[in-house]
């Protein structure tokens, strides 16, 4: 064994190598994108790493691998579930042969997503076990119990670390020697391994009953604990994160009822009925929905047991958003009638934090990108549909260049909706390299073939810049470390029937605002690749300057609101230090105050 100190991530990465995975797949997304990247720069030999094109591919490929007897690890966002969705209904019937660990990393917030989804809930959507981690020790740990029980009941699993697991740091023992496991193979049964509606019938049976198995077998799993003085007629009853945040405030009242579920789905019944032995009251903490308080709700009612029950349904516990060590512990206190904690963190004095909101990156090419389509669609009634990356920062002032923002891939589909509801506005839909290969393909051939008028407008910066600058179909390298073909975005278009694909480069800007212009023009479905490379993964150029010209119009900041661009002592200069010398603001300057480099 040897220590190491890691991200909650990158245990969860280290538990499935010491569990002998085959195979890892998933989709980046935050928080849940270092678990394979952390895979991909430890020894894994003989297992095979990739980013899919999106979750619910990559849970394909992972699922055959799993009927081959082979262990395998899919990762992905709490979002990215509902994208993988469609097959792991199915899967939950058909069930695996090989341990399958389907991570879906929770963002209670949210931090950085579209929803606050509950991935506990989706697990008792889908019939399937769950576990919920507190620590990044405990998924390390957990993990692995994950794979055993995938391959003792052969259903796949659901893992459930949320954005504070995620990315919490911990110094854990992890073993020396990772070896992928030895598989038999795929066998042929088409009885089992084809979905019908017979076998759907005959396995949806079979999964309530193998779930009451299950539910008591985790009854006794060693992260389903009860802590304190057993006998104490108020309990508190926590999961995940709020566990932890739980157990700091109790550490000074050890005499306490504290409960952990570990496995959320199937319910720890028995467990659960043995730690209600005595217990009056009841605190649920927990993120995000009631699950935890309803089950024991459930079971109270089961029993008859004259037992209290407060937390997010008794507005308890907030509904919403991220619990913390300073809610959890005043609303413990409330409960059991102790004191606040001398070690909770007085924020009563602090200042306030400045507001910070999220805009584009100095340089980056998005912003040229947005510029010119708006600059091209002055005074004409246009429908600008944004999608989900970087580029979702066009929203913000003075772009104000996204009017809708639904999930990846639905700009280029709802830019169709907004053209059969107005045929005399034009519409574009803005999408990202990354996206556009995960699910972007797809609302454009609905386009070309039910006719749409709109201007796919698809923002290339060669990287999937939001979450982390991974690798994607369009770049030429996989997560092997493999030089591949680039699949050609406008090879892809072409094939799909898209007549008019035309590349420019954003910060070319007039040809960029002619080419847009040119576009908007014709009828039909009409694509603009904006390419330029994201600018945390090239070399910019040297900072430029404002010299004696500056009228101090401020026509800079107010047309594109570029950070490096800033008023000191109440005049327009370039901050030297953000500067990247993309030069799209010397094209703005309607005196040409703007060029030439920083001699600093």
């Amino acid at each position: 064994m040897k220590r190491e100190y890691v991200m909650g991530n990158g245990a969860i990465a280290l538990g499935a190598l010491a569990a002998g995975v085959n195979l890892v797949s998933g989709y980046p997304g935050t928080p849940s994108s270092e678990i394979i990247e952390t895979i991909a720069k430890y020894p894994h030999d003989n297992v095979h790493v990739e980013w899919s094109v999106n979750e619910k591919a990559a849970l394909e490929v992972a699922a055959s691998a799993a009927y081959s007897g082979a262990r395998t690890l899919v990762t992905m966002k709490q979002v990215g579930l509902n994208v993988a969705s469609d097959p792991l209904m199915s899967l939950a019937y058909v069930g695996v042969k090989g341990g399958m660990v389907i991570v879906s990393a929770d963002d209670p917030g949210p931090i950085s997503s579209q929803t606050e989804q509950d991935t506990r809930a989706f697990a008792d959507f889908a019939r399937i076990p769950v576990f919920d981690p507190s620590s990044p020790e405990e998924a390390y740990q957990m993990i692995q119990d994950a794979f055993d029980y995938s391959e003792k009941y052969n259903t796949p699993v659901l893992f459930r670390p949320t954005t504070r697991v995620c990315h919490a740091y911990a110094s854990i023992e992890t073993k020396e020697d990772m070896c992928a496991k030895a598989y038999e193979g795929f066998v042929k049964d088409s009885k089992k391994w084809v979905i019908f509606p017979r076998l759907s019938f005959a396995n949806h049976a079979m999964l309530e009953k193998r779930n009451v198995q299950l539910g008591d077998d985790f009854s006794s799993y060693r992260f389903n604990t009860v802590e304190g003085n057993k006998d104490n007629k108020k309990a508190v009853f926590a999961s995940g994160i709020s566990y932890a945040y739980a157990k700091e405030y109790l550490k000074d009242y050890p005499e306490t009822k504290l409960c952990k579920i570990g496995t959320p789905h199937p319910f720890p019944e028995a467990f659960v009925v043995e730690a209600l032995k005595g217990v009056e009251e009841i605190m649920c903490v927990e993120e995000l929905s009631p699950y935890i308080e309803k089950e024991l709700l459930r079971v109270i009612g089961k029993y008859q047991l004259n037992i209290k029950v407060y937390g997010k349904l008794t507005e308890h516990v907030p509904a919403s958003g991220e619990n913390n060590t300073n809610n959890v512990a005043k609303i413990l206190s409330t409960f059991l009638g102790l004191p606040l904690s001398e070690s909770m963190l007085d924020v009563t004095d602090a200042p306030k934090l400045p507001v910070r909101p999220p805009v584009l990156c100095a340089g980056c090419p998005h912003r040229a990108s947005f510029y010119a389509v708006k600059q091209a669609m002055k005074g004409k009634r246009s429908y600008f549909c944004g999608d989900i990356g970087c580029y979702t920062l066009g929203n913000a002032m003075p772009l104000d260049m996204v009017d809708t923002c639904l999930c990846m891939g639905a700009g280029i589909t709802m830019a169709q909706g907004f053209h059969w509801t107005d045929k005399e506005g034009k519409c574009f839909a803005f999408v990202g390299d990354s996206t556009f290969f995960a699910s972007g393909m797809t609302g454009v051939v609905n386009a070309v073939y039910n006719e749409a008028d709109m201007v796919l407008c698809v923002l290339d910066n060669s990287t999937t810049a939001m979450t982390g600058h991974q690798p994607h179909p369009g770049t030429g390298i996989n997560m092997m470390g493999n030089v591949v073909d680039k699949v050609s975005i406008e090879n892809v278009l072409r094939g799909i029937g898209v007549k008019t694909v035309v590349t420019v480069n954003p910060l070319d800007l007039e040809k960029a605002v002619e080419t847009v212009k040119e576009c908007a023009e014709q009828r039909g479905v009409k694509a603009i690749i904006f390419k330029s490379p994201c600018i945390a993964i090239t070399k910019p150029n040297k900072s430029i300057t404002i010299n004696d010209k500056c009228i101090n119009c401020k026509k800079c900041i107010r047309e594109i609101g570029c950070p490096a661009i800033i008023v000191e002592d109440g005049k327009v200069c370039i901050d030297k230090n953000l500067c990247t010398g993309c030069g799209l603001c010397s094209k703005v300057c309607p005196v040409n105050a703007i060029g030439g480099e920083c001699n600093e």
